[in-house]
């Protein structure tokens, strides 16, 4: 691991906030902690082994700032671990180039890449197929010029512009 662990913590909290009770996120998706998405992420059971919560219980009562904190740890080695399957060569970014796919991953999920010949629409992280070739070749302006395209661009807003500015410079 290259990038600032915690940086990156703070960068999500900020983007996400942190609510112990459950709400809906702008997806419409129901949620809680550090953007912890309940129904397509849930709660594993090795969550529920350690932390003794299930996703019924969350919904019922919430989270301890404790129980946020462990659940949003496991969501980062997630988006790494999509990262290391998906697009291995993230890893050879410089620190905030990393921190901003991982931020794109965190909140999007890695998801697919489209599928043209079949008809398949891109979701998620993966469905930015051309920028993430120009991340991958170093193009900034082209890489920032297609998150600025983008849907999610005009979902997230402050954030997009936030990591756009972190893409085209390398720097926070």
């Amino acid at each position: 691991m290259t990038y600032d662990r915690a940086k990156l913590g703070r960068e999500i909290a900020r983007d996400e906030g942190d609510k112990l009770k459950v709400y809906r996120c702008t997806a419409g998706k129901l949620s809680i902690g550090k953007g912890r998405n309940l129904e397509d992420v849930g709660i594993s059971a090795e969550e529920t082994r350690v932390l003794g919560i299930t996703k019924a219980s969350v919904i019922a009562s919430g989270i301890t700032q404790a129980q946020s904190d462990y659940l949003f740890a496991n969501d980062i080695r997630r988006s790494e671990a999509d990262l290391d399957r998906k697009l291995p060569w993230w890893r050879s970014l410089d620190d905030v180039r990393q921190r901003v796919l991982l931020n794109m991953c965190f909140n999007m999920g890695i998801g697919r890449a489209p599928d043209k010949a079949r008809g398949i629409a891109g979701k998620g992280l993966l469905s930015f197929a051309n920028t993430l070739e120009r991340i991958h070749s170093r193009d900034w302006p082209g890489a920032v010029a297609g998150m600025k395209a983008s849907k999610w661009h005009g979902q997230v807003g402050d954030r997009a512009e936030r990591l756009e500015r972190m893409m085209a410079t390398g720097k926070d």
